[in-house]
C-alpha cells in the first residue's frame, strides 16, 4: 500500500524536528564502526520508523525485519524497501514468531529510548529474540539531553523518562550482558547540544552463548 499524503503529513508532524531532536538520517559513524560485517546476519530493526536506516542495513547485507507500532510508519517503510518484511507491531509485547532466538542482532536506533514505555517488557522481547552469543545494539539520544534547551536550562525531569540506569538495569534482568556503555557529546551536525552534555548513547550487550 502506497502512503498518502495524509499519512506523510502525519507522520512527518509527529517526528517535526524540535530543539535537541535530530532528523531523520542514515546508520550514525559509531554504529556502522560496529558493523563491519552483516552479510548474511539476521537482524531486528526494533521502532525502525520510516525504514532509512532499517534499508540502510539491508545494503550492508543483512537478513533484516523492520518492525514499529505506527502504522503510519511501516506504510512509508514498506515504500521505501518493498521487497524487506515489514511488522506492524507492539516492540513491548512482540509476536511469537519473533521469540524463537533466531536473531543475530537486534539493533534500536534514533528515537527508539524515548518511545520505549516499558523497559522490562521491551529488554524481555529482545533477549527472546536474539540467539545464544547474540547481540543488541542501542543508539539514542541520551536522556540527559533531552532535558535541556540550548543555554543549558532544565526543561524536562530527567527521572521522568527512561534513565541510562533504568536502561542498562533492564536488559541485565532480562539476562544480557553489557559489553559497552558509551555516553558521548554529539557527533552529528544536525544535533545542537553543548558539548559538555552527553549529547548520544551507544549500548552493546550480548546474549550468554
Amino acid at each position: 500500500m502506497e502512503p498518502t499524503d495524509d499519512n506523510r503529513r502525519a507522520f512527518d508532524d509527529r517526528h517535526r524536528t524540535q530543539e535537541n531532536v535530530v532528523p531523520r538520517q542514515g546508520l550514525p559513524a559509531a554504529v556502522t564502526e560496529l558493523f563491519t560485517d552483516l552479510a548474511g546476519q539476521r537482524v531486528l530493526h526494533l521502532l525502525c520508523d520510516d525504514g532509512v536506516q532499517t534499508v540502510e542495513l539491508a545494503a550492508l547485507g543483512a537478513l533484516v525485519t523492520g518492525l514499529d507500532e505506527s502504522a503510519d510508519a511501516i506504510e512509508l517503510a514498506r515504500a521505501r524497501g518493498p521487497e524487506l518484511p515489514w511488522l506492524h507491531a507492539d516492540p513491548h509485547a512482540l509476536p511469537a514468531e519473533l521469540q524463537r532466538a533466531r536473531f543475530d542482532l537486534v539493533y534500536c536506533g534514533e528515537g527508539s529510548l524515548a518511545r520505549i514505555r516499558d523497559l522490562a517488557a521491551w529488554a524481555g522481547g529482545v533477549a527472546a529474540a536474539l540467539r545464544p552469543g547474540g547481540t543488541l545494539v542501542v543508539h539514542a539520544a541520551h536522556p540527559a539531553s533531552a532535558c535541556l534547551d540550548r543555554v543549558l536550562r532544565w526543561r524536562d525531569d530527567y527521572f521522568g523518562a527512561p534513565t541510562v540506569g533504568a536502561l542498562v538495569g533492564a536488559v541485565v534482568e532480562a539476562g544480557l550482558a553489557v559489553r559497552r556503555l558509551d555516553e558521548t557529546p554529539s557527533r552529528s551536525p544536525w544535533r545542537r547540544v553543548d558539548p559538555r552534555v552527553p549529547a548520544e548513547l551507544l549500548l552493546v550487550a550480548r546474549k550468554p552463548s
